[in-house]
């Protein structure tokens, strides 16, 4: 027997997130775009007509007719996934939660409130139960605000995850290496980038320091108590497409050789692969041994860009261990991500 599709709607559904949205829900076996909402400039218009494409491929047929309407409610949907910038985010996603909306957010605007759930289904999805704390203290009935980490930050919390679980960390030094698309469309000017390299992203340090510490952290009755590591993080922009890198170096609180650590890396599995989702890869984390791997142009689409790849494990002369590790930016580090979240919400009853 099929069973009813979950209608979806996306919020900043013509930027580069919102894209990548529509193309992986493209005949997801759980999840069907209804609704698309947009900035005034897009309103009233065609999808086709208001969008320009700018992914691999085709725009998709299903949504090209779908007229963009406001980013309120009510729409003709029964979940969203919001991708708007952070400035505005907040109010309109709560909104969409009193009105009763489940919304899955790609945005920054919430992440380290103490009763939004920030996950990454294979690290943390035992914190999807602040819900429950965040319905109450928000007055939502079945809506809810559940976010996903910053697309640096999920690369890197996702490779630290099964080291603290196995070894215990004490600090992390990690130099990110990110790509344009990060930026959004048109991002960083051609003039600022080309020949060069630019050692500031906004907030971007800052984003990688707080929210590992709360995904890493442990859920203590109606919040997160934030995982006891010395975090320090430079972030850069390069003149990739599409590709985050991290180099990354560890304290461990004990003893582990490099043969321990791989096999820590390329052994994790977790509740999204013991359930199947329909996102979640096979291999979360993919060990490379090859001296000059990752690369964001050979790894980046690793299991449909949902895994995180890391190569180059070596001692570290000044903390245990390094790494580097590269993940798909705009996939696993955004729309894949929030899709994820919603494929685990329904595997455990939330959006039932």
């Amino acid at each position: 027997m099929l069973r009813k599709k979950y209608r979806v709607g996306i919020l900043g559904a013509t930027g580069t997130v919102g894209q990548r949205f529509i193309q992986l829900l493209e005949n997801h076996p759980q999840f069907e775009v209804t609704a698309l909402a947009a900035s005034d400039r897009s309103q009233g218009k065609a999808y086709a007509e208001a969008c320009v494409w700018r992914l691999a491929g085709e725009m998709p047929t299903s949504v090209r007719s779908i007229k963009v309407a406001p980013p309120e409610p009510p729409l003709d949907c029964d979940l969203i996934f919001s991708s708007l910038p952070g400035e505005i985010a907040r109010a309109v996603e709560e909104g969409f939660a009193h009105a009763g909306y489940p919304v899955l957010s790609n945005s920054s605007a919430c992440r380290m409130d103490r009763d939004v759930p920030l996950v990454i289904p294979e690290v943390n999805h035992e914190h999807f139960a602040l819900i429950e704390t965040q319905r109450r203290a928000r007055s939502f009935d079945r809506g809810m605000i559940v976010t996903n980490p910053n697309c640096s930050t999920i690369m890197l919390a996702l490779a630290l995850a099964p080291l603290h679980r196995r070894f215990g960390i004490e600090a992390v030094v990690v130099t990110t290496l990110q790509a344009l698309s990060g930026a959004g469309y048109p991002g960083v000017p051609s003039l600022d980038v080309c020949d060069n390299v630019l050692p500031f992203i906004d907030k971007e340090e800052e984003k990688i320091e707080t929210e590992t510490l709360k995904i890493l952290g442990r859920l203590r009755e109606s919040s997160i108590e934030m995982a006891n590591i010395k975090m320090s993080a430079q972030c850069h922009r390069v003149n990739v497409t599409d590709g985050h890198m991290a180099a990354v170096r560890v304290k461990f609180t004990r003893p582990a050789s490099l043969e321990e650590v791989t096999e820590a890396l390329a052994s994790w599995r977790s509740l999204p692969q013991e359930m199947e989702l329909p996102s979640a890869p096979e291999r979360p984390i993919i060990v490379r041994n090859e001296p000059d791997r990752p690369q964001p142009r050979l790894d980046r689409d690793s299991s449909k860009g949902m895994s995180v790849t890391v190569g180059r494990i070596r001692p570290d002369g000044v903390l245990d261990v390094r790494f580097v590790a590269l993940s798909h930016n705009t996939i696993r580090g955004a729309a894949g991500a929030a899709i994820l979240n919603a494929e685990m919400l329904i595997a455990l009853g939330y959006l039932a």
